[in-house]
């Protein structure tokens, strides 16, 4: 049986301790490890989590590391304690980002006829290649507002789900993408995506039911589709920009769909 668990997080008004408590119950550290591991003193930590004790930035960026925080949490923090975030967060369509954006049309361009889409940090669908835009014109059109979500059009019932033929295989993949991405944050909106579409019908069915036995382990979980009695059964890659040090490309990602089989490619060469 698959199960959602609820993301912990700390409060609106995240003081640095909540923020500190809060990751530590994900990474799952004590105050003992944490600080063993950063250097300092499990005392100091207390201090610091209880407000009795100022941290340097220093230390901050030290616990984000033994936390492996992402950018955006890491400015979060020392945000909490006092200091100024260190990593900037450049819109996408800034001119500092016009070296990105001519990366990341090349890639999704070049990978047309099969289908290849830019992420946010929620896998909110921000660039996509003609072949990827043409499957999600399939979903109605309130799912893909106010901007289509990966999650949101894969798991809702009257989205990608309704013709896919390996739904329970798929939507297994999908929540379990989901739950690290609600795991490996503190952001609200992570945690509201996650419990929107546990709400689902099909997605609670899928919570309800054991998972089907496999006669023999896949490679992978393929996308199986039904487009109009048209059978596409496609595997993905996820890439990320190496080294990032801003936050918006460190929250990038280009997810790259190919055929697992000859007819599906030849399906969709010939609708290119």
């Amino acid at each position: 049986m698959t199960s959602v668990r609820a993301a912990a997080a700390p409060p609106a008004a995240a003081s640095l301790g909540d923020l500190l408590r809060a990751w530590r119950a994900k990474r799952r550290l004590s105050q003992l490890e944490l600080g063993l591991r950063a250097g300092v003193s499990p005392r100091h930590l207390s201090f610091i989590e209880t407000g009795r004790s100022r941290a340097s930035a220093e230390l901050l960026v030290a616990l984000a590391d033994v936390l492996d925080l992402p950018l955006r949490e890491r400015n979060a923090l020392l945000l909490a304690g006092g200091h100024a975030p260190r990593w900037r967060e450049t819109p996408l369509d800034a001119p500092d980002m016009a070296a990105m954006r001519q990366a990341i049309t090349r890639v999704l361009d070049a990978h047309d006829p099969f289908p290849g889409i830019a992420l946010d940090r929620h896998w909110n669908i921000i660039v996509a290649n003609r072949a990827a835009q043409r499957l999600v014109a399939l979903v109605p059109e309130e799912l893909r507002e106010p901007r289509p979500n990966t999650f949101r059009l894969g798991l809702h019932p009257r989205g990608i789900a309704a013709f896919t033929v390996n739904f329970d295989d798929w939507g297994r993949h999908l929540l379990q993408e989901l739950q690290r991405l609600a795991d490996d944050t503190l952001d609200a909106g992570a945690a509201a995506l996650l419990d929107e579409v546990s709400a689902y019908p099909n997605v609670q069915a899928l919570l309800r039911a054991a998972a089907p036995p496999t006669a023999a382990p896949q490679l992978l979980v393929p996308c199986v589709l039904d487009l109009h009695g048209q059978r596409l059964s496609l595997f993905t890659t996820l890439a990320t920009f190496g080294s990032p040090r801003d936050v918006t490309l460190a929250e990038l990602a280009v997810e790259l769909f190919y055929p697992a089989d000859a007819a599906t490619e030849q399906a969709l060469r010939a609708t290119g």
